[in-house]
């Protein structure tokens, strides 16, 4: 499991990236300000978790046993699908609809820090 967690980290680091690049010499032309600094929040906050993926990959590595420590990493997963790509949704297509599913992604990263933390705790 901890292999998984690794790989999907490091995938989406290099997502990470790209997009951030993108939005930085691309998009900077054709969105407005308001458009363009969520489609960087998006970036940032995938960012985040792209690292926390990796440590969870780590942590898998002391404890593989964790259903818990797993359990945090597939809501940081969930919630970069949540949050980040609706806020790269929202920003392109301009669909003020997409930005209501931002927030279910804030609560699954935030769901996911405290499984991390609780996890860690009791796994000790």
């Amino acid at each position: 499991m901890s292999k998984i967690f690794l790989t999907l980290g490091a995938i989406n680091a290099f997502l990470c990236i790209a997009l951030g690049a993108f939005g930085a010499h691309s998009l900077k032309q054709t969105l407005t300000a308001n458009m363009l600094a969520a489609y960087l929040t998006g970036v940032q906050y995938h960012f985040y978790h792209a690292i926390g993926l990796m440590l969870v990959g780590l942590m898998l590595l002391h404890f593989p046993q964790s259903r818990l420590m797993a359990m945090s990493g597939w809501l940081m997963l969930i919630g970069i699908i949540l949050f980040s790509v609706s806020l790269y949704l929202l920003s392109l297509t301009g669909i003020r609809g997409l930005g209501m599913i931002t927030p279910f992604g804030g609560i699954t990263f935030l769901s996911a820090w405290a499984l991390f933390a609780y996890a860690a705790w009791k796994e000790q």
